[in-house]
Order: structure tokens, then C-alpha cells, then sequence
């Protein structure tokens, strides 16, 4: 990749525009892009990551526990829309990579951008306070001295993922089961599961994959599902579901109409396979991508069931009063945002709602952002790099945000147009369009530069008028 050794000579420069140091939590694929960012700004940085490699969610069975990774995961969207756009994927890789090609891609490129010098692995971050003059006071411990270190950061960028602390059914379910239960954090392999009744519980992605890979090697493979959501395949009418079948600037309504023409052509309605009918419209919640399941449906390999009502020892109720006997329960019920490291007065998400303009920054902490915390229809890769570069532009002075008030607006604004299309369920809080978020960054970006050069003019510009188009999705 010789294309690339001019910048790698411009960023190792490491000119420092600003005092003191940024912490960066999270070695992941947000982080590590974080990472990049920050060096080719010149701004000095740690990076804090609990495993011991770059790649976070990625690594098959990583060192730092945070891992949900099983042996044949493959991605979900392609791989031109997944890449970061100064670091192409391999044309080798094929069009749906395999997790070992991406835990190879990230860390190829963490060595590329020689950013490796910069993070501390094997190292956690224990707490993270606001500090008594600004800035972030970190305290972390490492896999060689174990003591507790601290150190003042002027600020503070979180990238420590949200696909790793397990959400379990709440309110649990009535009564005991005495077999197997697991969270599909936990599923690696079928290892385990030939020759037995497996109850896989929720419709997501997880849920798919592991019910199709279960199908395989189990005497009986159910999938309990509580509401109806539309299935769309991997490919659409022969190409790579994410790439551009529609023109951005064509409204969501528009697309969606279109595309579930096309899904009843290609596959007809989900509910000739079983399944419940979906209760909103195409791209009105994230959709479960899946090539095999109706095939695995319509061959009698899995089986669906409703909702459970009641666990009766080695049998499940389930809400229509049927009852199955069954050895195993995994629970595909999604993830908490969490934070381990702060205290829950300092920040928190409770249902996964972190209020955040533009979902990255704080209104409360100038000096506080959050980087791939956002569930687009598509890969967070580009947005996370996006992020960073927006990030980055206020760390070296060239953006500045709006008023507290101008943000809070956005923010609800947001709130707001995201339950009305996909409702309050916890997880939809992060829910962004990919190609209107791209915009709605770059735009607000240019207003943030203007903002700078009025206020060094020492001009004073009422940007409300402006601001009221600013929105996530």
C-alpha cells in the first residue's frame, strides 16, 4: 500500500496544537479510528484498551471479555460500506467478510497509521470523573504493574462499544427451567448442542444466525418471536443489499414502498413461512438481514414459536398455550449501553438513552464525546470516522458548538422523530439513517467553522434560524 506512505510521513509528524493529552476508551473499530484522527490532527492522545490487540468486537474470542463473536460470524453489510474511506478493505476479502478478515483489516490498519504506540492494552479504565477545572481524571490498571494509576486528560472521547453488556428478559420469566440457559453474548460454536432441543429466544440478527447455524446439528431448533419484523436477504436483485439500490436524496417513505415490492416479489411475505406479520413499515425498525433463514423455515429446520409465557422445569409454555420440551434456552435479547467507569450521577443510560447531539456530543461536558454510539442501517465504521473528524475539529479549535439550549432542542428534535418511527423500545435510542446523518455532520461541521470565525471576528451571530434544520436522521 504504497499509495498511503506520504501521509503516514505527514502524520507522524505529531505536531501537538493543544496543552495536554485526550483519553480515548476502547481499542475497537471506533477507537482505533479515533486514534488515527486525533494523530493526523496532531493531537497527543492515549488510547485505553482492556484486550490485548486492536478490533474490540471483531477479535474472536478476545482477551477483554467483550467479545460476541461466534466462529462463523460473517458481516452483514458489504465490504466497500464497511471500509474506512483512507484505508480500502482488500479486493482478496470477499463480498460479506469473514470476522478473522476484519480483525485482520483493523489490525492492519492500526499499523499502517502506526497508532499501536499510543494504546495501552491490557489495561481497563476504572473510573473516569469530570475534573475540578475541566478535563477528565482517569484511573486505570494495567496487566503488568495491577496498582491503580491516574493521570488528568483535557478530554475525554468513549469508545468502549455497545454490543457487550448482556440485557436479559425484563421482567424475567415466571418459573424454573432446568436445563441449559445462555445469552448469545456467551454462543460460540454448536459445540454442545447435536442431538438436542434448542429454544433460541428474540428475531434480531443474533437471533437468526444462531437459530440457521443451530438447525444444523440439533434435533429441534425453535425460534421464539414476540412480534413480527421484516426479513430482507443479503442480496437484492443481485446486488449487495447496501449498495445503492435507491439514490440518497430519494425520501425513506419512497424507498421503503419500493423495496417491500421488491422483497414480495423475491420472497413473498414473511408470514407465508411462519412468522408474525411485522406490525410497523420496511425500515421503520432495524431490519433482520438473512439469506438462509427462510429457506431453514421452509424446509422444516426450525420451527416458530410465540413468546414464552412460563419455564416448567425441562419444558417452555409459550404464550398460545402450547409446550415444548427443550434442553437449552439462548436468549438473544440484546445489550446495555453501559459505562462501567463512570458513576451513574456523572453519566448514564437507562433503556439505552443517552441524550447527545448529533450522538456524539454531551451538552452538559464540553469535554466529553461518544464515538459509535449509534445503530445506522448500515456499517458504524464510516460514521465513527466521521465522528472522530468532527471531534478532532473542535479539539484544534476549528468548530464550535452551538448554545446549551440549541442542542438540547436538536437533541429532543431527534428524541422525537425517532419514536415516531420506530417507537420506545430500548433498541432503537441510537437508531440513525446512514446517508442523512453523513449530511446532517457535514453540515453542522461548516456551521461550527462559522461559528469560529464570527466569534474570532468578534462578530455575534444568532444561528437559531440555521441550527433548526441541524438533526441526527
Amino acid at each position: 500500500m504504497a499509495q498511503f506512505q506520504g501521509q503516514d510521513q505527514e502524520i507522524d509528524q505529531d505536531r501537538e496544537q493543544e496543552p495536554g493529552k485526550v483519553a480515548v476508551i476502547g481499542a475497537g473499530s471506533s477507537g482505533i479510528a479515533a486514534c488515527k484522527v486525533l494523530k493526523q490532527h496532531g493531537v497527543a492522545f492515549d488510547c485505553f484498551e482492556a484486550g490485548d490487540r486492536v478490533g474490540g468486537n471483531w477479535v474472536y474470542g478476545n482477551t477483554n471479555g467483550m467479545s460476541s463473536a461466534y466462529r462463523t460470524l460473517h458481516i452483514n453489510t458489504s465490504r466497500p460500506k464497511m471500509q474506512y474511506s483512507d484505508f480500502p478493505m482488500p479486493a482478496s476479502y470477499p463480498e460479506f467478510p469473514h470476522h478473522s478478515h476484519i480483525a485482520k483489516y483493523f489490525d492492519d490498519y492500526a499499523n499502517h497509521f502506526r497508532i499501536k504506540q499510543h494504546i495501552k492494552f491490557k489495561t481497563r479504565v476504572l473510573s473516569a470523573e469530570p475534573g475540578m477545572f475541566g478535563g477528565w481524571d482517569i484511573t486505570y490498571a494495567d496487566g503488568i504493574n495491577k496498582e491503580a494509576q491516574h493521570q488528568h486528560y483535557r478530554a475525554l472521547i468513549v469508545a468502549n462499544g455497545h454490543h457487550w453488556s448482556r440485557r436479559w428478559p425484563d421482567p424475567a420469566f415466571p418459573g424454573k427451567f432446568d436445563g441449559l440457559i445462555m445469552h448469545a453474548h456467551d454462543y460460540r460454536t454448536t459445540d454442545g448442542f447435536e442431538d438436542r432441543n434448542v429454544l433460541v429466544v428474540g428475531f434480531g440478527n443474533s437471533a437468526v444466525d444462531i437459530a440457521v447455524e443451530l438447525s444444523r446439528v440439533a434435533r429441534k431448533t425453535m425460534l421464539s418471536v414476540r412480534r413480527g419484523f421484516h426479513v430482507i436477504p443479503k442480496h437484492i436483485l443481485g446486488r449487495p443489499l447496501d449498495q445503492q439500490l435507491f439514490p440518497d436524496w430519494l425520501p425513506y417513505r419512497v424507498q421503503s414502498a419500493i423495496l417491500k415490492m421488491v422483497l414480495l416479489l423475491q420472497q413473498g411475505s414473511v408470514t407465508n413461512y411462519g412468522l408474525p406479520k411485522p406490525q410497523h413499515k420496511l425500515l421503520h425498525a432495524h431490519p433482520t438481514v438473512s439469506s438462509d433463514l427462510l429457506v431453514r423455515l421452509s424446509h422444516g429446520d426450525i420451527a416458530v414459536r410465540p413468546n414464552i409465557r412460563e419455564l416448567a422445569g425441562g419444558h417452555v409454555v409459550f404464550t398460545d398455550g402450547s409446550r415444548e420440551l427443550v434442553d437449552a434456552i439462548i436468549y438473544c435479547t440484546g445489550y446495555k449501553v453501559d459505562f462501567p467507569f463512570f458513576r451513574q450521577e456523572v453519566i448514564s443510560a437507562p433503556n439505552n438513552h443517552l441524550p447527545l447531539f448529533g450522538r456524539v456530543f454531551h451538552p452538559q461536558h464540553p469535554d466529553l464525546f461518544f464515538l459509535g454510539l449509534l445503530q445506522p442501517l448500515g456499517a458504524i465504521m464510516p460514521l465513527a470516522e466521521l465522528q472522530s473528524e468532527w471531534i478532532a475539529d473542535y479539539l484544534v479549535g476549528e468548530y464550535a458548538l452551538p448554545q446549551v439550549e440549541q442542542m438540547e432542542a436538536a437533541i429532543h428534535r431527534d428524541r422525537e422523530a425517532m419514536r415516531q418511527r420506530y417507537g420506545d423500545a430500548p433498541r432503537h435510542t441510537m437508531q440513525v439513517d446512514f446517508a442523512p446523518y453523513k449530511r446532517m455532520v457535514t453540515k453542522e461541521r461548516k456551521r461550527g467553522a462559522a461559528r469560529v470565525k464570527a466569534a474570532g471576528a468578534g462578530a455575534t451571530e444568532n444561528t437559531s434560524s440555521t441550527f433548526e434544520e441541524v438533526s441526527s436522521s
